[in-house]
């Protein structure tokens, strides 16, 4: 993984397996100990990838992403992978072709080492789950790297969409290699953009846990001297469900003194709303990348409970959680694993869990699921540091 390698975490997935198969996995405590020895294990996978990404390109720096395509021929891409991002960047430098991210590669234009090349222009649409009707309206080529395609039979981009690494779909051409010239050569027979609006529009990225933590005497100052009241994390996975709106409504109606980190697709709910600044000029939104990017959020946690000289879960810090799938799941566990608690996850509790499971997390850790109907009073109760037991009096 990006050059990055440790032996050991085969082991835990063995054992994990072994204790699956064993008559210890009948038992609820004994099944709780391996779901936290899994949360430590996905912490060590997760910085791991920080590592990596870190490593290889540099640490995320604050930067604008463009959400306004540029007229020219144009290749959209999309997953995960920022080292296939890399190369599709080497391969297309000087050939006019202008490549834009989707989806959870939004916060490669805060990595130094991809936002250094000039033809990385911008970021075209949103979540994974809109990829049909986005991927239908870009008038260029497609990749899809690592996570995320749903199936192209009978759409218009079939042909124009390729597939890279361990993402396939039938009807459409893979790429085995990372040799992108058939890609490339479909990009420069597509028309691409062929308007340019005049007025850009632009997120920012890049607030990863390096430069989250270069600003943390800003952010002790604005808690000490009352400009910063609470932080929320919303974030995570997004889906279709119409009660994700709940994310949308939450960061909408949160008090000025208040400040929002995001990371995963779920930023997408509401992450061109323009949040201003704190008195001190600290931005109220902070985009710290993607789902993977846990990791960060947890350093800037863990580091700024250090300097109150106090635990994670005594920080003016609400976490209310979108998921939709595993790796969603193995983040709430690191973070279980971690003793944090009163999460508010959304925008159900996931459906495989027992009963009798579901009742172990809410007494251990107070876990919840989000108040999806009732977004301003779900927000003054995590003002007000209110859990589920509070909210069913």
């Amino acid at each position: 993984m990006l050059g990055q390698v440790d032996a050991s975490l085969d082991d835990v997935f063995e054992e994990v397996l072994a204790f699956l198969a064993s008559p210890a996995s009948s038992d609820p405590n004994a099944v709780l100990a391996m779901a936290m020895k899994l949360g430590e294990t996905n912490f060590r996978v997760m910085a791991l990838l920080d590592k990596g990404h870190t490593g290889r390109f540099g640490h995320p720096e604050p930067s604008p992403v463009r959400l306004t395509p540029i007229k020219g021929k144009a290749i959209l891409i999309s997953g995960h992978d920022m080292q296939d991002l890399h190369d599709l960047l080497v391969q297309t430098e000087g050939t006019g072709i202008n490549v834009y991210t989707h989806g959870e590669m939004l916060p490669a234009h805060g990595y130094p080492g991809l936002k250094k090349f000039d033809h990385l222009v911008g970021n075209f649409g949103g979540a994974w789950y809109k990829q049909k009707k986005e991927f239908a309206e870009f008038p260029g080529a497609i990749l899809m790297t690592t996570n995320c395609i749903m199936p192209t039979a009978g759409t218009s981009y079939a042909d124009r969409i390729f597939t890279t690494g361990e993402v396939g779909v039938t009807g459409s051409p893979h790429i085995p290699t990372k040799d992108f010239s058939a890609l490339i050569k479909c990009a420069q027979e597509l028309p691409g953009f062929t308007y340019e609006p005049e007025e850009p529009k632009f997120v920012t990225t890049g607030f990863g846990h390096e430069a989250t933590l270069g600003a943390a005497g800003l952010v002790l100052d604005a808690i000490k001297n009352k400009q910063l009241s609470h932080i929320f994390l919303v974030g995570g996975c997004d889906a279709p469900e119409p009660s994700r709106k709940y994310y949308t409504e939450v960061v909408r109606s949160l008090p000025q003194d208040t400040m929002v980190l995001t990371l995963g697709c779920g930023k997408y709910r509401f992450y061109d709303q323009d949040m201003g600044t704190l008195p001190n000029g600290l931005p109220r939104l902070l985009d710290m990348g993607q789902c993977n990017d846990a990791y960060s959020a947890l350093v800037v946690a863990t580091e700024l409970a250090k300097a109150l000289d106090t635990d994670v879960n005594a920080l003016p810090l609400s976490l209310d959680i979108s998921w939709f799938e595993q790796k969603a799941v193995a983040v709430l566990l690191t973070l279980l694993h971690l003793g944090v608690k009163n999460i508010r996850l959304g925008p159900n509790l996931p459906a495989f869990l027992t009963p009798q499971a579901t009742q172990i997390l809410v007494d251990t850790f107070n876990i919840m699921p989000a108040d999806t109907k009732n977004p301003a009073a779900e927000v003054e109760r995590m003002m007000a540091g209110t859990g589920e037991i509070e909210r069913r009096r």
